[in-house]
């Protein structure tokens, strides 16, 4: 069974557009969307293991320019 996981993430103010088109790029991400409330954008990731979450959110969800917070949120 694959890990899953949602990304919540705050943008830098005028940056959602470009962190949600970017995001869209990234592989292992299944899902990008735009959210009211605290955070700007929440992402889905699902991938073989919990260790490969982690290497999306630090190696490439991290990396975007315009994220300013997240927050991972592990399926159980």
């Amino acid at each position: 069974m694959a890990a899953k996981a949602f990304v919540l993430i705050e943008t830098a103010v005028g940056k959602t557009r470009v962190v949600f088109a970017s995001l869209g790029q990234v592989e292992g991400i299944k899902s990008v969307d735009t959210v009211t409330g605290p955070y700007d954008i929440i992402a889905t990731i699902e991938a073989e293991t919990l260790s490969d979450i982690g290497d999306v959110v630090t190696g490439k969800i991290h990396a975007v320019d315009g994220i300013s917070r997240t927050v991972t949120c592990l399926v159980v």
